[in-house]
């Protein structure tokens, strides 16, 4: 055997292969802090005193649910958009429109796990157990829509919450402009280089630019963040999923955000076990406390990327993030720790997977219908 082949050289090696991949992670995490600056000092550059009049298509907050979850569902991350949500209420994006963005979000996040459970087509009966397991996230989802929009409307409770919550931590004499912000000493030369090279620009295109180049920012730096932490996490995701899943709804749900948040992505934690339901090895029962536990997990995202934003919105920004996590843990605790609103989402996903796995285009049609069709059609109509 040569030295090369010795086991402590291999682990050296995928040491420094680790160590590699960490400081890959530490900038892009630096990328994704700048690009949520650029985004929201963008909107401003854009939009100047006009804000109000920019924002003025999304003022039903149905329109903000919709853009939310049309937007995810293209994209198939809920993080990028939570992350460019935040930009926007950095440069000037009303909260009240800005929550129910987060909303749909929520519900655009669940496509990819549908998606995961027609690659079980071929086989009826592993179809029919794969997809109940796939539109539990959907039916939660939705239901969660269904209770706290109406009184996100009527009262208030997310924003005032939220604003309660960040008014506790202090955000204002930590994040605002007096007070010295690490995040803006790190991101500001960047962010004044980047205005310098658009600033040869007319009219408001510097700020458009500004936003462009944040979004593609925001989207490489998920995307590479959501691999990298994927292959240094992967086998500790792996014994969290074997050893949590079935012990219970606190193991389950705690499980399930601790798993996202070391994959950085609902989508993959929630995708992970559709196909062990499918194969008959765990029951969709199994792996509803799982995915709520995901849901709250993909928070993170949106709360790291609010440090990025300095100056008079940092708070707001912070506001917007503590919403999408208070959002996911009141519906939690309402939906399943409530008796008889636990199972709903369970038995309509059971009786859907039922006539799907008979009709299979009935699988494609809800798909497009609910996360494409219906919400452009809505956005037709109300235009």
């Amino acid at each position: 055997m040569s030295l090369s082949d010795s086991p402590l050289v291999c682990e050296t090696e995928t040491q420094h292969g680790n160590w590699r991949r960490w400081l890959l992670l530490i900038g892009l995490v630096y990328l994704m802090l700048l690009a949520v600056s650029m985004i929201g000092s963008g909107f401003k550059l854009a939009a100047g005193d006009q804000a109000k009049t920019l924002f003025t298509f999304a003022s039903n907050p149905i329109m903000g649910l919709i853009i939310g979850m049309v937007a995810t569902a293209l994209i198939q991350s809920s993080s990028t958009v939570t992350s460019i949500i935040v930009g926007m209420v950095a440069g000037g994006l009303p909260i009240t429109i800005a929550v129910p963005m987060m909303m749909g979000a929520n519900i655009g996040t669940s496509i990819t796990n549908t998606l995961v459970s027609l690659g079980h087509v071929a086989r009826k009966d592993e179809f029919q157990r794969a997809f109940n397991a796939a539109t539990i996230h959907d039916f939660f989802n939705v239901m969660s829509v269904f209770i706290f929009l109406p009184l996100e409307m009527a009262f208030g409770i997310l924003e005032h919450t939220s604003a309660f919550v960040v008014s506790m931590l202090n955000a204002g004499g930590t994040m605002g402009v007096d007070g010295f912000n690490p995040i803006k000493a790190l991101t500001q030369p960047a962010l004044n280089v980047v205005t310098g090279m658009v600033s040869g620009l007319p009219s408001v295109y510097p700020g458009i630019a500004k936003i462009i180049l944040g979004i593609g920012l925001i989207v490489t730096s998920i995307t590479y963040m959501g691999k990298i932490m994927k292959s240094l996490m992967v086998g500790k995701a792996k014994d969290i999923l074997h050893k949590s899943i079935g012990k219970g709804p606190i193991s389950g749900i705690s499980s399930g955000a601790l798993m996202t948040v070391l994959v950085q992505s609902s989508s993959t934690t929630t995708s992970l076990v559709v196909p062990l339901v499918g194969s008959g090895i765990l029951k969709a029962k199994d792996i509803y406390p799982f995915t709520l536990g995901a849901n709250i997990g993909t928070c993170i995202t949106a709360l790291i990327a609010a440090l990025g934003v300095v100056g008079v919105n940092a708070g707001v920004a912070l506001q917007i993030a503590m919403v999408h996590l208070l959002y996911n843990v009141f519906s939690v605790a309402l939906i399943y720790g409530t008796p008889m609103l636990r199972d709903i989402p369970l038995d309509l996903s059971y009786k859907l997977s039922v006539v799907v796995a008979e009709k299979k285009f009935y699988g494609v049609a809800y798909i497009g219908g609910l996360f494409f069709c219906m919400p452009l059609g809505i956005i037709f109509i109300s235009v």
